[in-house]
């Protein structure tokens, strides 16, 4: 199975490669996390590792979920994901860090896109808009959304202004470049979604 782990975007620097080549990177921080839940197929029908991630205060957890905690001996958790099974040996309570990934390795990062708002078609979709100039009263508005008489309704999925950002987005062949053990860093070529401590959730490819 894919190796995976749950982080937060740190921020963007840029990285100098020994041949003098300099590449934008994310730094993110990943792990550690505890292994809170495994599943299996014979009692849930998958098979699946649950992850906890960010050490919180007690009363920042639900008293359920505290109360299974507590069960298995491990500390208040904030956030929990689901992967799946990439090291049998692994337990419940068991840390998994960083250094599970190594460099050069080809990973998927999936975080929350930053939300721009509301948002027109001309930013939201590219569309070209009207003439402008003088006399013109199409600028950029959506223009015609709709059929004549037949079948007199707006076709579902139609591309229309709303809500620009905050969705769940897949990056995908990003190249761990970078790996601090010691910190629970990585540095990972490109792009990651999301803007400063999003929370992000990184697999191996």
């Amino acid at each position: 199975m894919k190796k995976a782990l749950i982080g937060r975007k740190i921020g963007m620097t840029q990285f100098v490669h020994e041949d003098g080549t300099m590449i934008p990177v994310t730094v993110c921080e990943l792990g550690p996390c505890v292994v809170v839940q495994k599943k299996s197929k014979e009692k849930d029908g998958y098979e699946a590792l649950k992850l906890g991630y960010h050490e919180v205060k007690e009363q920042r957890t639900s008293k359920a979920i505290m109360t299974d905690l507590k069960k298995k001996g491990i500390k208040p958790l904030r956030v929990f994901r689901e992967v799946g099974v990439f090291d049998e040996s692994l337990d419940v309570g068991s840390v998994i860090k960083c250094s599970i990934f190594a460099e050069n390795m080809v990973v998927d990062v999936t975080g929350i896109s930053k939300g721009k708002g509301f948002a027109g078609v001309v930013k939201r979709y590219g569309f070209g808009g009207g003439r402008e100039t003088h006399g013109s009263t199409f600028h950029r508005a959506p223009g015609a959304i709709g059929a004549c008489a037949y079948p007199s309704e707006v076709w579902r999925g139609q591309r229309m202004p709303g809500r620009l950002g905050y969705k769940t987005v897949t990056v995908k062949n990003l190249k761990i470049v970078k790996v601090f053990e010691d910190k629970n860093v990585v540095l990972i070529s490109g792009a990651v979604p999301g803007r400063k401590n999003t929370l992000i959730t990184v697999c191996e490819r």
